[in-house]
């Protein structure tokens, strides 16, 4: 993952073979603590969702961070993952990699956008570098509802979404930095 400071990143990885990566709650809340430790400390978190068999998260690299810095997030990410696995292998008494090897990370920020076909969706945008952050927000709170978990986003626990509708005041978005860039 090439991170550059300034630019919004949408960073998401499944489960090897689409296969399960939260068993249940604790789980889930236990990466979460792991997204506090390891992530917090060097970018903004904008948007966020866990998934049965995968994650979002929509980021901003901490402003007053150095180059190396850069490299320090990508290395905070495969701790994170990592430490995750070990906990899961070790409750499930399982072995070998419980994520897809590589974690994907497109800038939503960067003049040319992610992509033109991005989420399955052929856009055109007139300012894709604004817009790119709104859909993928959308998009990463929609997730469960896309997935039929249920009818509301603001069901799902384990998003961003109850904290940006005032049902839970969580400590991992940035509520503040998010205005600059998205509606909600």
């Amino acid at each position: 993952m090439n991170f550059q400071q300034g630019h919004i990143y949408h960073v998401y990885n499944q489960g090897n073979n689409r296969e399960k990566i939260f068993f249940d709650r604790e789980n889930y809340l236990y990466f979460l603590r792991k997204i506090e430790h390891y992530l917090l400390p060097k970018a903004d978190i904008i948007a966020w969702c866990l998934m049965p068999n995968h994650f979002h998260l929509m980021i901003l690299l901490k402003q007053h961070q150095s180059p190396d810095d850069c490299q320090a997030l990508n290395q905070a990410f495969a701790v994170l993952l990592r430490s995750y696995t070990r906990a899961i292998n070790k409750s499930k008494k399982r072995s070998g990699s419980l994520f897809r090897q590589k974690t994907k990370a497109e800038c939503l920020t960067c003049i040319d956008g992610p992509t033109s076909n991005f989420f399955g969706s052929k856009i055109n945008l007139i300012q894709p570098e604004k817009q790119y952050p709104q859909i993928c927000f959308d998009y990463i709170h929609n997730n469960p509802v896309k997935a039929r978990l249920l009818k509301d986003q603001t069901d799902w626990e384990f998003s961003s979404a109850l904290d940006y509708a005032n049902r839970r005041k969580g400590q991992l978005v940035s509520k503040t930095l998010a205005k600059q860039f998205v509606e909600f």
